[in-house]
């Protein structure tokens, strides 16, 4: 549990670093999300699930 915590923690951390470093290009993406298609957006956030759980995997396997 502790480590599933400190993995929300973390990307509260990598959300703020680009919301307070970089709030022009938070603005930017947004935008564009708004006009991508949804079969994209699917698509981008099933290849990130799978990186991520593929980078924990090796750091911790």
């Amino acid at each position: 549990m502790t480590d599933f915590l400190a993995a929300i923690c973390l990307v509260l951390v990598v959300e703020g670093l680009v919301y307070g470093g970089f709030p022009g290009l938070a603005k930017k993406l947004a935008t564009e999300v708004i006009g991508m298609p949804e079969q994209a957006l699917r698509i981008a956030g099933l290849a990130s699930i799978a990186a991520g759980v593929g980078i924990v995997w090796l750091v911790r396997g």
